[in-house]
């Protein structure tokens, strides 16, 4: 990436990371042209955010701004088999993601006097998210300078050009961050070339984004990513209960010339690592230069973030923290106090003894099965929207044995009433409004209405935020 200036970079897709990555080029001196093909009248509100010297082709994508260009930085919503991305393989035009930049960037401005950053990279089907804003939790109470980004809030580029304009203007080298904590998705991790975390983790693998992957097979090798340039010396977390986190790990590790040092995490089993027992998390670590590290870390009932979704989280954090160099107390006082995320099993309100939660970041089937099983008392479950060829009768026993009423909204409302509407009581509502006064119409006093919609959000908001959002406010004004 050194020797920036008056390259002709092509970033493609002008979504938060596109932004990100623009501004950040541009500020380093590049001929920056950003391309999407939305029209200029859906976009005026980014484009204002762009730096004055970002060229914008909006409506279409041209083959010349792709060919001619000296690097294309694609945006990870952008899929990367579309036409004038084939044309400028051909053509030999280097090609990576935001991510990457960033890896690459960050690397080319170690600091003259220090090592550089280190990356610390999440991944996963389900509690990523969690994942990762718990590991930044953990890190700056143990004193570590870090920088939290990817795949959740801001995109890493627009946090390093954040550090990069208060650092002087001849000496970018004042970019200071002891750690880079990332969430990183399978999409990111399809343009990685270099990409090399010190610390990587995969939470789960279950089917997702089934709508953009041609297998599995492909978006499980997707994942196995984010461990494909690590080296001894480096660390992989593994979750061992889950099958496809082992499938996807167990082959790529094998046929690796220089493996990273692998350690797991369970709540079903000893494991070398942190597993839970009895009501307990315990790390054990079976290396000796990390037998300091061995100790009962915490009672499950004292974390305070609940379910079994966010003992895994929380598991996965603490391996991850502890073998980066966090203190053990640290850890364990940042388990007592981290609050969780919004859109994750958020409480919002209780009216009439029947309690509302907003979990509007449960996209996929696996993720509302582990918040199914997170609920004793009876669930009113609204779910619905842009199916990601989602297979929701594997949610059948669940909702056969907690769900005593359905509302399903969006796209794929019918999808999901062709698969469980016998077995409970179903209806259909023709917005969010209208299904969170269904729900209160059939919830009673200690039952719990749950916004987890197996679903994409894009038929009907602009993402699970905006989901999650407009949910909450029509239940904090309902009298």
């Amino acid at each position: 990436m050194a020797g920036l200036r008056d390259k002709k970079i092509t970033i493609v897709g002008l979504a938060r990371s596109g932004i990100g990555a623009a501004n950040l080029l541009a500020g380093l001196s590049a001929r920056v042209t950003v391309t999407d093909l939305k029209k200029d009248s859906d976009l005026r509100n980014v484009v204002d955010r762009l730096h004055p010297a970002v060229s914008c082709v909006l409506g279409n994508h041209p083959e010349e701004i792709f060919t001619t260009a000296d690097l294309i930085v694609v945006s990870p919503g952008v899929p990367s088999d579309i036409p004038p991305l084939v044309k400028a393989r051909e053509k030999g035009v280097p090609l990576i993601g935001e991510l990457e930049l960033a890896y690459q960037i960050i690397c080319d401005h170690a600091p003259a006097s220090g090592s550089r950053a280190q990356f610390l990279a999440v991944t996963g089907t389900n509690g990523k998210s969690t994942t990762t804003a718990l590991l930044d939790f953990m890190m700056k109470k143990s004193g570590y300078r870090t920088t939290l980004g990817g795949n959740i809030g801001n995109a890493l580029t627009e946090e390093i050009h954040k550090a990069f304009d208060g650092a002087p203007a001849a000496d970018k080298s004042g970019l200071m961050f002891d750690f880079i904590v990332a969430e990183v998705s399978s999409f990111q991790l399809e343009t990685i070339n270099e990409f090399r975390p010190r610390g990587a983790v995969i939470t789960n693998i279950t089917p997702d984004h089934l709508d953009r992957y041609h297998s599995l097979q492909e978006y499980m090798d997707a994942k196995a990513r984010i461990f494909e340039n690590q080296k001894g010396g480096d660390f992989l977390v593994l979750n061992r209960d889950d099958p496809g986190t082992m499938k996807a790990a167990s082959g790529k590790l094998e046929v690796k010339s220089e493996k990273p040092g692998v350690v797991y995490f369970s709540r079903k089993q000893e494991v070398d690592g942190i597993y839970a027992y009895d009501g307990t998390v315990f790390c054990k670590f079976s290396k000796p230069e990390l037998s300091t590290l061995d100790s009962e870390l915490i009672r499950s009932d004292q974390i305070k973030i609940k379910g079994v979704h966010n003992l895994e989280n929380a598991m996965a954090a603490s391996a991850v923290a502890l073998l980066a160099g966090c203190p053990v107390e640290a850890v364990r006082n940042a388990l007592r106090e981290f609050p969780g995320l919004e859109h994750r099993l958020e409480f919002v309100r209780e009216i009439e003894g029947v309690r509302y939660f907003n979990d509007s970041k449960g996209t996929n089937v696996a993720a509302v099965i582990k918040s199914l099983e997170s609920f004793r008392e009876p669930i009113v479950l609204i779910a619905g929207g842009r199916d990601k060829a989602g297979e929701f009768s594997l949610l059948r026993d669940l909702v056969k044995q907690r769900v005593k009423a359905l509302v399903l909204i969006g796209e794929a409302a019918g999808k999901i009433g062709k698969a469980l509407g016998d077995l409970t009581d179903t209806v259909r509502a023709k917005d969010l409004r209208e299904a969170v006064h269904e729900c209160r119409k059939l919830a009673q006093c200690g039952d719990a209405v749950l916004l987890s919609p197996a679903c994409a959000s894009f038929d009907m908001f602009d993402n699970f935020e905006d989901r999650g959002r407009q949910f909450k406010k029509i239940v904090l004004e309902m009298q």
